[in-house]
């Protein structure tokens, strides 16, 4: 199909989502990324958020808590560290994440403790925005 691109969600467990999207969203490390048919190839670690991506006219959107997403001309793939629909997404479910990643903040120096610390801010504005 003109204009679309193959688009593929997986995690750890199983496989979110697979087909041909006109646009995808990406909550990119360096910020939101949207790709495209035709998209220059890039690799980026994915931050938690939301990855929409608009198949058939539909949106369909996934929370994930981290991972990477390779985009090509053809496709994009996103393996996500955890991902779920984001009908599902309880603010239980971010809780756990955030309560996980301020442990991994105690104690942390340095480079590591701004990385958990920005984790921990990025995963409160997701539960917000939920």
């Amino acid at each position: 199909m003109s204009g679309t691109m193959q688009f593929d969600l997986v995690s750890p467990e199983r496989s979110l989502a697979s087909g041909q999207a006109s646009s995808i969203l990406i909550p990119g490390a360096d910020g939101d990324m949207v790709a495209m048919p035709d998209h220059a190839p890039v690799v980026t670690g994915l931050r938690p958020g939301i990855v929409a991506a608009e198949i058939d006219g539909g949106m369909l959107e996934f929370l994930v808590t981290g991972g990477f997403a390779q985009i090509t001309m053809e496709g994009a793939t996103v393996l996500a560290d955890e991902a779920l629909p984001k009908a599902e997404a309880t603010s239980a479910f971010l809780d756990e994440r955030i309560a996980a990643a301020k442990e991994s903040q105690d104690g942390a120096t340095g480079a590591t403790a701004d990385e958990a610390a920005k984790r921990v801010a990025d995963l409160e504005t997701l539960k917000g925005n939920l």
